[in-house]
């Protein structure tokens, strides 16, 4: 199908990534027990590699549906593919040893990540496929997800590069060919998820705009970057009311900037510090499988609104919506299309 490209509305919905991969497909319960994957984890899929392929391309079909079915402006193929995030682009590289895994442990988790070995290069597009797909299959307008350079190195062990600069750079130079040819092959939005900006802002004030702005160069199309505090059903405890690392984004190339607000009840104030960027607000909470109300998701928006204006807001879940029931995501989004026509509606 191609695009519809229907006339901008202030408050179009969108949704950050992901979206719940069907229990005959994946695991759920060795998923969750990986965390968030950095090398490749098989052992998540129930279908057997000969009939992998197909499966998945059922699932985004019908991950694809309902994002439309619920009334999202802009959806994405819901990363059915993907066992993380960041792990189905980042273990695509040269350069990069994933035989031996150095373990990082954080908190009570010991996680595998690959080990740096070489210099990082794309072997050839990772993702394209992935965007060809979903434009096949809708005609809403899409959006397509990359792990920023940022994030990246800090989900790997540096064995090659002189310091963590020139490592997050190399990975900017990956993550640019990777987004040249998505813009190429029809992405309206193009994301980078930085959830690892606000975790390290020192290295984040250091390089990491840097780092964005190199991965989005000579990119025309709408460009986007996520940030949050994990994803809330499996970090679910209290989270920071404010961003360590976000006003500083005002001064990257990138168009929108996607923020998690509802489960932290984030400090809205400093939306006006990024006054000449879109704001993708996260306003559904992604903690409980448990619906909100179309009221409470409108009061969310609305408690924006002094702060950006209509047209630069774009209310979305907090983060992806992988870890909860399907049920509770398509339920979720349906109150959040409601929501925005809410308020949209008294805007006049």
């Amino acid at each position: 199908m191609t695009a519809s490209n229907p006339t901008r509305q202030p408050l179009m919905t969108t949704v950050v990534g992901s979206y719940p991969q069907p229990c005959w497909l994946v695991d759920q319960d060795v998923l969750k027990a990986k965390l968030v994957p950095r090398i490749h984890a098989p052992e998540i899929w129930r279908v057997a590699p000969a009939f992998l392929q197909e499966a998945q391309d059922d699932a985004t079909r019908l991950a694809i549906r309902d994002q439309e079915r619920a009334g999202i402006d802009i959806i994405t193929d819901g990363e059915i593919r993907r066992e993380s995030y960041s792990n189905r682009f980042g273990t695509s590289l040269q350069g990069i040893d994933l035989s031996r895994p150095y373990i990082r442990r954080v908190e009570s988790f010991e996680i595998p990540v690959p080990r740096v070995t070489g210099p990082l290069e794309r072997p050839g597009p990772v993702e394209v496929a992935d965007l060809k797909f979903l434009r096949a299959n809708t005609d809403r307008r899409v959006k397509i997800t990359l792990p920023g350079p940022f994030t990246l190195s800090k989900q790997a062990f540096n064995e090659y590069y002189p310091d963590e600069e020139s490592l997050a750079m190399a990975y900017a130079e990956v993550v640019n060919q990777e987004a040249r040819d998505l813009a190429a092959a029809g992405a309206d939005v193009i994301q980078l998820d930085e959830p690892w900006l606000r975790s390290d802002p020192d290295a984040a004030n250091r390089y990491g705009i840097k780092a964005i702005n190199r991965a989005l160069e000579g990119i025309r199309t709408t460009t986007a970057v996520h940030l949050c505090f994990g994803y809330g059903f499996v970090m679910s405890a209290e989270k920071p009311k404010a961003y360590a690392f976000l006003s500083q984004l005002a001064d990257c190339v990138v168009d929108q900037i996607s923020i998690e607000a509802a489960q932290p009840h984030l400090d809205l104030g400093v939306l006006r510090e990024l006054s000449s960027k879109t704001i993708i607000l996260g306003v559904v909470d992604l903690s409980t499988n448990e619906v909100e109300s179309v009221d409470t998701l409108a009061a969310r928006i609305r408690r924006a609104l002094p702060h950006v204006a209509a047209d630069r807001l774009m209310p979305a879940p907090d983060c992806g919506l992988k870890y909860l029931t399907r049920e509770a995501a398509f339920g979720k989004l349906c109150a959040l299309a409601a929501a925005a026509r809410q308020v949209r509606a008294e805007l006049g």
